[in-house]
């Protein structure tokens, strides 16, 4: 004889199954949704507190907040702050040598234009002592 089974029996399995699994995705939907505070608390981010009422607020937008909760929660790092602190770099070996040597280049360039503009000033004074001297001669004969 086969088995019957009471059509009772399998309603009741079957909300028990819908039940069980409805719980299971409202404990998996509240648990995501904390992730942002979980970080948050975990890095000690002074908005914590935000950040966790701000979840529970996502949960009746739809969602919509939840990515933006995630990158406010991981943006903080526990050390370092925001990251926004200037850092002082100090420049390599490399660079010291090439500044030296960028230094000692504008060094010559500058000695260079002055023996040049000296050249030019004496170029002109003879230029000019030889256009005067061509001049008085011709004023003379």
């Amino acid at each position: 004889m086969a088995m019957a089974i009471d059509p009772r029996t399998l309603d009741y399995v079957a909300l028990g199954v819908l039940v069980t699994v409805s719980l299971v995705m409202v404990y998996a939907i509240i648990y995501i949704h904390d992730i942002p505070y979980e970080m948050a608390k975990k890095r000690n981010h002074p908005h914590r507190d935000a950040i966790h009422v701000a979840g529970w607020v996502s949960l009746f937008l739809m969602h919509t907040i939840w990515p933006f909760l995630w990158i406010w929660a991981y943006l903080y790092k526990p050390g370092e702050g925001w990251g926004t602190e200037t850092v002082q770099i100090e420049p390599s070996e490399e660079l010291k040598r090439d500044i030296k040597k960028l230094e000692e280049l504008e060094k010559k360039v500058a000695e260079l234009e002055a023996r040049l503009h000296h050249v030019a000033s004496d170029t002109e004074s003879e230029a000019r002592a030889e256009s005067s001297g061509n001049e008085s001669k011709g004023g003379a004969a």
